[in-house]
């Protein structure tokens, strides 16, 4: 059961390390579009292509309840939050209790 409990906490590791990467992605992406990037570069279309799909909804549900003020990285970031919090917290402690370490 140990191999189950040690799997459970590589997962969680590697989901922790994944949402913290896209939470910085996030925060690169938001901070570039203030400046009026070139649309061309692929750095530029790389975060566009990344975040776009999961802000999108977002930006749909909440519209411009706050003016030109875009909320939706924050809203992204406060949910990556809640994931490492609570999602990677959970099968941390799972994987304890299988017996992995």
């Amino acid at each position: 059961m140990f191999v189950l409990g040690d799997f459970i906490v590589g997962l969680a590791k590697v989901l922790d390390v994944l949402l913290e990467t896209y939470k910085w992605i996030i925060i690169v992406s938001a901070l570039i579009s203030w400046v009026n990037p070139d649309p061309y570069n692929p750095i530029v279309r790389f975060l566009y292509s990344v975040t776009e799909p999961v802000l999108r909804p977002i930006r749909r549900a909440i519209g411009y309840r706050l003016g030109p003020i875009d909320i939706s990285p924050i809203i992204v970031i406060i949910a990556i939050i809640f994931l490492q919090s609570f999602l990677v917290r959970s099968l941390i402690k799972a994987g304890l209790r299988f017996g992995g370490g």
